[in-house]
């Protein structure tokens, strides 16, 4: 690796796994391509190492390797990080790689699961279904890695009827920044499993989840409507009805919707309703809504079904698992931050006319409440507790880096909001991370946990180790306090 600060990297981590085959240096061939794996192409980061830990042994050896020679640590489960922060977000990090983290049992006198934290959500629903037929709430790309989903958020499409992904984890294993490993529930180690539950990727590594399950919906509709003519003010009516029929505190939690706007596909309301034709029918929501080109309703009673066609929407279809050059931004908004009719016009006309820099582009608007909301926005990292609903505003160039002006696209949507809406906090989400976010980002990822946060960080990481650009700083104790 060239000098000896690197060559004693090298030697200590070759000895912590016993086998050169699960490391890999930056001077390895094809480092980038067969071991970095960047997800957004748009920000080029050289780890250090990619390790490929086997055991909480072999994890607790890596770190101490990072710690000995001043190196920062993140893990790695599924790579999809917006800001590439699963391989640090910063050259230099030691990564330490999930995938042989693979265990799973079900313990069907609980209906506990005990799955690996190494584990993709392709996997995890497969693996419920095989055993006993169960079912957890998490999002909808299947490449996703659940060691960083449930520890983030995990929001999907029944969180409204279940919580988020990380509302059902009730215990953890994880590797501390000392190499100790311990187990966190809420009969020990409780600061840990908070910190854990919104705010995993500064704190600790997880090796294992063990989660409450639900029983599979038995059947379910997939609705679409698609409204693909018609210009600007057209698709801000439709905008406006579809925010109306959300922001109802009446509306089932067994109703799941989007409202996803492409420059390919136009204007489109989709989602899930957990429950019956029948009952689908009985809320009358194409009423609810402006008429539209095309209808689609799907009854489908199988699961797999069901969270097969999750994973072939319209946005996945766009960008998918696939390593692209993107930038993204979100908005957390309350039952208090309905966009004003004025200014749903105002942003319509602005998506219509501002210049995308060239660049593939779509915006979700994605329900949530419900369940969610019914936690206390203390009782886990997480700071979003009182959102309805988020969107995620999305631009990829497919040809090369993401322009200036696109830059400016994505930042102008959020600006017309937070302009219309100027005496509300509107949050963001930590998995839809924002490198732009500079130094507000803790407060907007996690609210008023940030201070808790820092002062669990001070205990269990002081020296912040599992470090990336946007992870919580740990409080600096006087000598006093010390």
């Amino acid at each position: 690796m060239g000098n000896t600060s690197s060559s004693a990297v090298q030697k200590c981590l070759e000895s912590a796994l016993g086998s050169k085959d699960l490391v890999a240096f930056k001077d390895k061939p094809f480092f980038q391509l067969t071991d970095v794996k960047p997800y957004n192409l748009d920000i080029p980061i050289t780890p250090a190492a990619v390790t490929y830990p086997k055991t909480t042994e072999h994890i607790s050896a890596i770190i101490k390797c990072a710690v000995d020679n001043s190196l920062k640590v993140q893990p790695r489960c599924g790579g999809h990080s917006y800001a590439n922060y699963g391989i640090g977000g910063e050259d230099n990090t030691i990564v330490v790689d999930m995938k042989n983290f693979q265990q799973f049992s079900m313990d069907k006198s609980t209906w506990q699961a005990t799955i690996g934290g190494g584990t993709l959500l392709d996997d995890v629903t497969k693996r419920l279904h095989e055993n006993g037929n169960r079912a957890m709430a998490h999002g909808t790309c299947p490449q996703v890695g659940i060691g960083g989903h449930a520890t983030i958020g995990g929001l999907g499409p029944t969180s409204r009827m279940w919580g988020s992904a990380l509302d059902h984890v009730e215990e953890v294993e994880v590797v501390l920044a000392n190499s100790t490993v311990v187990r966190a529930s809420e009969k020990e180690n409780q600061d840990i499993l908070f910190a854990v539950k919104g705010a995993a990727a500064g704190m600790a590594i997880v090796t294992e989840f063990k989660v409450r399950t639900q029983a599979e919906p038995s059947e379910a509709v997939l609705y679409s409507y698609d409204f693909h003519g018609g210009d600007a003010a057209s698709k801000a009516e439709a905008f406006k009805q579809w925010q109306n029929l959300i922001s109802d505190p009446e509306l089932s939690r067994k109703f799941a919707s989007q409202f996803i706007l492409t420059e390919q596909f136009g204007a489109i309301v989709t989602g899930t309703f957990f429950g019956s034709q029948q009952e689908f029918d009985s809320l009358n929501i194409s009423a609810r809504l402006p008429s539209s080109s095309q209808k689609d309703n799907i009854e489908v009673k199988d699961w797999l079904g069901v969270v097969g066609h999750w994973a072939e929407d319209v946005s996945l279809q766009i960008v998918g698992g696939i390593q692209s050059n993107f930038y993204a931004k979100s908005l957390a908004y309350t039952e208090k931050d309905i966009i004003p009719d004025d200014a749903v016009d105002k942003l319509f006309q602005y998506i219509d006319t501002a210049d995308k820099g060239g660049a593939l582009w779509f915006i979700i608007w994605d329900l949530e409440g419900g369940a969610v909301n019914e936690v206390a926005p203390n009782a886990t990292a997480y700071g979003h507790r009182n959102a309805l609903f988020y969107h995620q505003a999305y631009a990829v160039n497919l040809l090369g880096k993401i322009s200036d002006k696109t830059r400016s696209f994505l930042t102008g949507v959020n600006q017309v909001i937070t302009d219309a809406l100027p005496n509300h906090d509107l949050g963001a989400y930590a998995g839809y991370v924002d490198p732009a976010l500079g130094e507000n980002s803790a407060s907007l990822y996690w609210g008023g946990n940030v201070e808790r946060l820092q002062n669990i960080k001070a205990d269990i990481d002081p020296l912040d180790v599992f470090h990336n650009p946007q992870t919580i700083r740990p409080t600096k104790k006087s000598a006093k306090m010390v």
